[in-house]
């Protein structure tokens, strides 16, 4: 079996586990949960593993789009689907004023601008007024999906979030794979011999850069409906951490890799956080280290090269 068709296999195997996931026995809050914080750590890895740009304030999206949703589905009584749209559009614009903003910069330069204008969202959810400030937004409702199917349902809500995420993720291996995408991968590389044959490096940045906090948000957005509420923990800068380790975690630059990263963060979060409390931190913390230490390409990453040195070694030498 060649490995473009093993790979595929793997995809239809990990897809079959997610469809039969709530009728063996995986709690379906718990997997919403954690395939919203793969589309956002997925959002990531397109800037930072396909781009080469490291946000340090990606978590403002994803909590903007979930208090803009929150707000507009439980006071203004929108419909799920109108408040998740219009979620994902303030996550864009306001990835695009960020953007306009910090594009320009690079390196630490880039990262510091995000994190400071994260910070400047965290603040205006603290005071605004229709945030709820420190108790955040609760009660949300999920309502019904094009005024037909009952969100209520913890079972059809999974199916419409799992829907959502295979979407994304096939778009992202579009955006990857496309003219566009190989663009991205050469500044990443090397910026200036990009420069050098002609294109316009900021305008392809930028349109990264809007594309990954659209997806955050939209993540964002998903995430509220499914728990109900959004907090002030969704805007905190300890979130925009937690979505790089996770992309390290699983593997930058691979298209599974944040999944896995997520999956086994959230996983992490959830199991310990009833038996060691406030130590789940500090676990989690020392798992990223023996993983920088022990395999730097990350989890998935490190499966991909031992695949390749494997084929390199049974290949016939010429």
């Amino acid at each position: 079996m060649n490995p473009q068709t093993s790979q595929r296999v793997a995809w239809l195997v990990v897809l079959a586990v997610l469809v039969a996931a709530p009728f063996i026995g995986l709690y379906p809050v718990f997997m919403m949960k954690a395939l919203c914080f793969a589309m956002f750590a997925c959002a990531f890895n397109l800037l930072l593993g396909y781009t080469g740009l490291l946000s340090f304030g990606h978590a403002a999206f994803l909590g903007s789009a979930g208090y803009a949703t929150g707000w507009l589905v439980r006071s203004a009584g929108w419909p799920p689907e109108l408040g998740v749209v219009a979620g994902t559009a303030i996550a864009a614009l306001l990835g695009l004023v960020v953007g306009l903003v910090a594009i320009r910069r690079q390196g630490i330069y880039f990262a510091m601008i995000t994190l400071a204008m994260a910070q400047m969202v965290y603040f205006i959810c603290l005071q605004a007024p229709f945030t709820g400030g420190e108790d955040g937004l609760q009660g949300v409702p999920r309502g019904k999906l094009f005024g037909l199917l009952p969100l209520q349902n913890d079972l059809v809500m999974y199916f419409v979030v799992l829907a959502v995420f295979v979407a994304v993720f096939l778009f992202i291996v579009r955006i990857v794979h496309s003219p566009y995408g190989q663009v991205l991968k050469a500044i990443r590389e090397n910026e200036p011999r990009a420069i050098s044959l002609g294109y316009d490096v900021d305008r392809y940045k930028l349109l990264a850069f809007v594309l990954s906090t659209a997806i955050a948000g939209l993540a964002g957005s998903l995430k509220t409906l499914v728990l109900g509420f959004t907090t002030l923990s969704d805007v905190h800068w300890s979130l925009s951490g937690e979505v790089v380790l996770m992309t390290l975690l699983g593997g930058m630059g691979t298209f599974a890799g944040p999944v896995v990263g997520a999956f086994t963060i959230v996983g992490l979060q959830n199991y310990l956080a009833d038996r060691v409390g406030s130590w789940v931190t500090v676990i989690i913390g020392a798992t990223f280290v023996v993983c920088v230490l022990a395999f730097r390409r990350g989890i998935v990453g490190e499966l991909i090269a031992w695949q390749k040195r494997r084929a390199d070694r049974s290949a016939p030498s010429s």
